[in-house]
């Protein structure tokens, strides 16, 4: 059942036992529940708005010291209280006194003497609107969030090249550090398209328009070509990759290209929080009851068990993990394709240290022959 902050500002009480209730009938009605705060003065509940965080403000026009006009317009004045709803309560009912009320920034008004089934349905109004601005509000904070991210993502490797490319101008290295440096800003400039293809791709899979490509191929060979592409990254970092095979695999049915990267993102993020002399070991089991079940294991700091969902959100940085840098998209775009294949990403602990991320890929259905459909 939501709840929700109401303010009543009137300079008389007998008035806020009226609506008290009215709106009690309201919970059985609509399913909420309001915890009722009362001012007796314009002044008193200006100075007391950031005790009560109001949802929503029921506030009487005609009020002795402050009028109701003026608190409304004090009220919207303040960025942090322009998206709560004001209802003006008025005994006036001519059309320059209403049109008085919009102006000074309430949202709707309600006539004295109050009616009960008006006040409900005003009030609910007023709720749907305020829910509608959340949420517009709170997505355009995540934007905000996942531009940073994007930002941060792209300026590693941006940096990279930059860099690398000013030190090549600037200093005559001998031929095997000319391609030494070469082969590092390719791998920066490789890892920024990775990153863009991987934006444009979520927002294609979020919009239903990206088709699935599938094929059978073998597991054991896919893991063995990720491996080998990421040997000299590991090599740099001391890390040891281990692949363990299934004895007897079957043809696992994926986009081979989706599914690709879906691996390169669990290998590169075990790498990024391993620390040197570890192990990363990639698992394949297709004994898995239904489908095929492969695990990326690493012996870093670990996943906390609050943040087991929240990484693969695309709005998640990654921040909270302390020591760890920034995680990115590529969670979210792990979770986006296997979920697109029917299937489940999970992270698990690896004991004594570090954490297994296992992605379950079921076998697809058999197909109906032609001939039985017909």
């Amino acid at each position: 059942m939501s709840s929700y902050t109401l303010l009543v500002i009137d300079d008389d009480p007998n008035n806020f036992d009226v609506i008290e209730v009215y709106l009690a009938s309201h919970v059985s009605h609509l399913g909420v529940t309001f915890q009722l705060h009362y001012a007796s003065s314009g002044r008193d509940a200006l100075a007391l708005l950031a005790d009560y965080q109001p949802d929503m403000i029921l506030l009487d026009v005609m009020m002795p010291d402050m009028d109701g006009l003026e608190v409304c317009r004090r009220i919207k004045a303040q960025t942090r209280w322009q998206s709560v709803p004001i209802i003006m309560v008025t005994a006036l009912t001519s059309k320059q006194d209403l049109a008085a009320c919009l102006a000074a920034g309430a949202d709707d008004f309600v006539s004295k003497p109050i009616i009960g089934v008006e006040l409900r349905a005003r009030i609910q109004s007023m709720l749907r609107i305020k829910q509608h601005y959340d949420s517009l509000h709170q997505l355009l904070e995540l934007r905000e969030d996942m531009a940073h991210m994007i930002v941060h993502d792209l300026r590693n490797p941006l940096t990279s090249i930059l860099f690398g490319l000013e030190m090549l101008s600037k200093i005559d290295y001998p031929r095997d550090q000319q391609q030494e440096k070469i082969s590092r800003i390719q791998q920066a400039g490789h890892q920024l398209q990775k990153l863009v293809d991987d934006i444009l791709l979520i927002a294609k899979m979020e919009s239903g328009k990206l088709q699935l490509e599938r094929s059978d191929i073998d597991a054991n060979g896919l893991i063995e070509t990720v491996i080998y592409d990421f040997k000299d990254i590991a090599a740099l970092k001391h890390i040891h990759l281990v692949q363990i095979r299934d004895p007897a695999p079957s043809p696992i049915t994926v986009d081979p290209a989706l599914f690709r990267r879906v691996l390169d993102n669990l290998v590169a993020n075990a790498l990024k929080f391993s620390p040197a002399g570890a192990q990363v070991t990639l698992t394949h089991d297709c004994q898995t009851a239904g489908g095929h079940l492969i695990r990326v294991a690493d012996h870093g700091a670990g996943v906390p068990v609050n943040l087991r969902e929240a990484i693969f959100e695309k709005f998640e940085t990654g921040s909270r993990l302390q020591g760890m840098a920034q995680l990115g998209l590529g969670l979210a775009f792990c979770k986006l394709v296997v979920e697109s294949h029917g299937g489940r990403i999970q992270v698990q602990d690896n004991h004594p240290n570090g954490s297994i991320f296992a992605v379950y890929m079921p076998t697809p259905a058999p197909q109906p022959a032609l001939a039985s459909m017909l």
